[in-house]
């Protein structure tokens, strides 16, 4: 426990007091967002906002990590570095994202195909890696079961794994992305999704097949270091918040919803509650969901359900104001994240 508050407390005052220090690096060499011009009117006062902050929650998130587990002494797991390895491939396929975007002067980065293909390659060995490293009672970062609360029926097979974990990794870290369009939006409601990993991770611990052989026993290879990621990211994202918040400073741009979505996708899988994670992170699908109609009602009727998609754009044309919407939606994350470790934790 010593490890896990520790390197959350570290990850934060990494990211609370370099957010600054990226701000002015990046506003020197004129690293600033680009605004589409089809999006809401408010949005292109924020032109020129420094972006790419997500390169700050990754470096807070492995300088948490790596200094909590040297000062406390306790092992790096197999589990732990590879949702760390997941969140920061990722994040590089974010970064070279936002770095076409601030290099072309222009709104767009890598084309759709290119940014899935380096998702799928970086999900594709996280998920060849997480089903090696067997610990002392056999248990791997990962199972090829699905998994809700734990692990249900047969074994899919390593290929099938493989394309569910690519999948996941995709749609988690592109629904982050679609959220990241309101200042603090994504950060917030991330934090409450990496609180309730944090949780799980604890809990696991608590009721360890290895220590307590009972019928609600978890079968988790590294559940404290688990928890331990959870909260440095989380961390880590408390710290940028603070100056992510409306109205924003810095964004973290797709460097860092990529992040936080590999972050949250390789957390599910390491804890086997990957379909929980459709309630954890429940404001990202509804989101998601929202992009999902509007495409699909367009190309079918030529009609649009919103007024914009993704969601939170839809209300702002509707005339409500940023904070307002960043606060509903924080709160319909956290009214998520309280169902689904309810459900959890009866289940």
């Amino acid at each position: 426990m010593k490890t896990v508050l520790l390197s959350a407390a570290v990850s934060m005052f990494v990211a609370l007091f370099g957010t600054p220090l990226a701000i002015k690096a990046f506003t020197r060499r004129g690293y600033g967002q680009e605004i589409r011009s089809d999006g809401p009117a408010g949005h292109l006062s924020k032109r020129g906002t420094p972006t790419m902050g997500g390169t700050v929650i990754i470096i807070a998130s492995l300088s948490g990590y790596l200094i909590g587990h040297l000062v406390t002494g306790d092992p790096m797991s197999a589990s732990g570095l590879l949702v760390l390895f997941l969140m920061t491939g990722l994040g590089l396929v974010g970064f070279a994202d936002d770095f076409i975007k601030l290099y072309m002067q222009r709104s767009l980065g890598l084309r759709s195909g290119a940014k899935l293909a380096g998702q799928a390659v970086v999900g594709g060995v996280f998920a060849l890696l997480a089903i090696r490293f067997p610990d002392g009672y056999d248990l791997t970062p990962a199972s090829t079961h699905l998994s809700f609360l734990a692990n249900f029926g047969p074994p899919i097979g390593t290929v099938f794994f493989v394309v569910w974990v690519i999948l996941m990794v995709s749609g988690t870290s592109n629904g982050v992305n679609l959220t990241d369009g309101l200042d603090g939006l994504a950060t917030g409601a991330a934090i409450l999704a990496l609180a309730a990993y944090m949780i799980i991770g604890i809990w696991q611990l608590r009721n360890d097949c290895t220590v307590f052989m009972a019928t609600s026993c978890y079968q988790i290879r590294d559940p404290l270091d688990l928890a331990v990621v959870a909260a440095t990211v989380m961390g880590a994202c408390i710290g940028f918040l603070w100056w992510n918040a409306p109205p924003a400073k810095i964004f973290m741009g797709d460097t860092g919803s990529l992040a936080l979505g590999g972050a949250l996708a390789g957390l599910a899988i390491t804890t086997e509650t990957e379909l929980l994670l459709l309630l954890l992170g429940g404001l990202f699908v509804i989101i998601t969901l929202s992009v999902v109609i509007q495409v699909g009602s367009y190309k079918m009727t030529g009609k649009r359900v919103f007024r914009m998609a993704p969601l939170q754009h839809h209300f702002e044309l509707a005339g409500w104001a940023e904070t307002t919407i960043v606060v509903r939606f924080w709160i319909i994350a956290g009214i998520c994240v309280a169902l689904g470790l309810g459900i959890f934790y009866v289940g």
